[in-house]
């Protein structure tokens, strides 16, 4: 618990105070964001505004975990787990490739960074690393950081394991790619609006660490009673989301509207790559679309605005990502985003409802 507070503090500390200091930075360099032309008129305003803020919550959360586990190995002995070190690798990566493209949007002076193309290369190669490496790269702990399958909770529903060991593991490749590829553009839509994504990442990613808690506290060849689960090293796990929540919750001080400073896509596909990696490596993969079910109701309004418009050449919504939808109908800005926090704290205990409702009934306690 100790190691899970000094994680929290740090995270806090760089964030409140990393960002006021890369605001000042990015001023200096005349990095603002560009807006979309397309978008509200009401967003014109914003053009200008300090972006790269995923840079602060990037790290924050980078040394809020390692201060972390510096302390338990001065303390214990424990060394840092490979299933943390994958699913911070999946997260920089992920911001590494964002911030090229925020860096590229800042020198063209455009609202356009990396070309469609470039991206999904970048994606797949960081993807594809972290998908070989987790499953392939034995833990302490003998349970595996990934399951070459598809789960719900903890057990794999359909397992890849048929077609034999190696296309078993292309198959997976293929699985995590397309996560990774779907919760970074999620999460990259979700923020579209002051305070919108990190708000929403902060009740998300503690919904994941309850998730990861409850599983280090029943985990296979423990002494605590009930269902137990075969997840590596998900005391580590918890210590990110938590991590993760934090910094969010501290950039969230800049960042609320109207916005001293954007996150860009250096914090938002860095998020979403957490997001789709902390799914895998706590198995629960199927159970995150509940958990972000803010995010997949933003993409998702995308799709079907573009697939419709295609069709009948008419639109569903005013606007997509469906944040700008309600704009367009008289909502303000901070309406949208705190009724959309809701929303997403809604997604989110009914996940943990449903996590620890398969819990009691896999320990045989539903009527007992």
């Amino acid at each position: 618990m100790i190691a899970l507070i000094i994680g929290m503090l740090v995270s806090l500390i760089v964030t409140l105070v990393g960002t006021p200091m890369l605001i000042r930075l990015v001023h200096r360099l005349h990095y603002g964001q560009y807006i979309r032309q397309d978008g509200p008129k009401s967003h014109l305003v914003k053009r200008g505004t300090p972006t790269l803020g995923g840079v602060v919550i990037n790290f924050a959360i980078l040394l809020g975990w390692a201060s972390s586990a510096l302390y338990r190995y001065l303390h214990s002995g424990d060394v840092p787990s490979w299933s943390a070190v994958l699913v911070l690798f999946a997260m920089m990566s992920m911001g590494v490739l964002g911030f090229i493209d925020d860096f590229a949007k800042v020198r063209k002076k455009q609202n356009e960074g990396l070309s469609v193309a470039g991206k999904f290369i970048g994606q797949f190669i960081f993807a594809t690393i972290y998908a070989v490496l987790a499953l392939l790269i034995p833990t302490k702990t003998g349970f595996p950081s990934a399951q070459a399958g598809i789960s719900f909770i903890e057990k794999p529903f359909f397992s890849f394991d048929f077609a034999g060991r190696a296309v078993s593991i292309v198959l997976f490749v293929i699985w995590v790619n397309f996560l990774m590829t779907a919760w970074t553009n999620a999460v990259n839509l979700t923020d579209g609006l002051d305070g919108l994504a990190a708000g929403s990442s902060m009740i998300a990613f503690t919904g994941f660490g309850v998730i990861a808690f409850w599983e280090s506290y029943h985990i296979k060849g423990g002494s605590h009673g009930g269902y137990s689960y075969a997840v590596s090293d998900p005391l580590d796990l918890t210590v990110i989301a938590i991590c993760a929540a934090v910094a969010c919750f501290g950039f969230l001080w800049y960042n609320s509207n109207p916005a001293s400073i954007f996150m860009g896509d250096t914090g938002s596909l860095a998020l979403g790559g957490l997001f789709a990696a902390l799914s895998i490596a706590t198995h629960t993969e199927f159970l995150a679309v509940i958990l972000g079910g803010l995010y997949v109701m933003e993409a998702m309004s995308d799709v079907i605005q573009v697939g419709y418009f295609k069709m009948t050449h008419k639109r569903v919504f005013k606007m997509a990502p469906i944040h700008h939808h309600f704009e367009l109908k008289g909502w303000t800005e901070t309406k949208v985003v705190v009724r959309f926090w809701m929303i997403e704290l809604i997604f989110v205990l009914l996940a943990l409802t449903i996590f620890y409702g398969d819990w009691v009934t896999r320990s045989g306690l539903l009527f007992s």
